[in-house]
């Protein structure tokens, strides 16, 4: 409600709540949210039936990766991605001609999501953690390896290494998420992703790809620029 006042919105302006997966800290405050302003939550059934039995929804709307549904003016993909969950999806949003692209909690990107990448004037996609970070972090060894395993999280590098080899350079905002605050710090990460660019730029010699890619980092505690295309 915060981040929503930030900006000058309001929950009363809401359509409803995109579900991308069962863990906990993507559900914990579903229910409290969804029935204060009777919003229905959009989810796969796999996701729905990994719910706890104690959540409680008004109204869920059920969705199938690959098939695309309304909400208002918004056509949604919702598509696969790979994550330790039951049916972890992400979002594509397109509007206008104008796509935007939300694609957090995956442990690697395959030919499906670089596809659903391609053609967004905004990407908010995952640059988890910084691997010499993690390696030699607080973590227990059997977190580390779910973090780096093909089903965990997008590191910087991964992520630099999608920039470098299959970035269309279309987008006018790339927006970095789902920071670790304990593995990554928003300067390399955003440092990372800049030079990865500046490298495209480089080898096609021309200024432009990434030209106009602005790179930006989002935070938990506050929300980013409101971006206009």
């Amino acid at each position: 409600m915060k981040r929503l006042a930030a900006i000058g919105e309001t929950a009363e302006g809401l359509a409803g709540i995109l579900i991308t997966h069962e863990h906990s800290d993507h559900i914990a405050g579903l229910a409290r949210l969804a029935t204060k302003h009777k919003l229905p939550v959009y989810v796969t059934a796999l996701t729905r039936d990994a719910f706890p039995p104690q959540l409680k929804l008004p109204a869920v709307e059920v969705i199938e990766a690959g098939k695309s549904f309304q909400i208002a003016d918004l056509d949604i993909q919702p598509f696969t991605i790979p994550h330790d969950a039951v049916d972890p999806v992400a979002y594509r949003f397109t509007t206008e001609g104008m796509s935007v692209a939300v694609a957090t909690d995956l442990g690697y990107l395959p030919e499906n999501v670089k596809n659903y990448l391609r053609n967004c004037l905004c990407m908010v996609i995952e640059s988890n953690h910084d691997l010499d970070m993690l390696k030699n972090g607080p973590y227990p060894w059997h977190v580390k390896q779910r973090v780096m395993a093909r089903t965990g999280h997008l590191s910087n590098a991964a992520l630099c290494d999608f920039l470098r080899h299959n970035y269309d350079g279309q987008a006018q905002v790339l927006v970095l998420a789902h920071l670790s605050e304990q593995n990554n710090h928003p300067q390399i990460a955003q440092a990372e992703a800049t030079a990865a660019l500046r490298e495209v730029e480089a080898k096609h010699d021309l200024p432009l790809w990434a030209a106009g890619t602005r790179v930006t980092v989002s935070s938990q505690h506050s929300p980013t620029a409101v971006f206009q295309f």
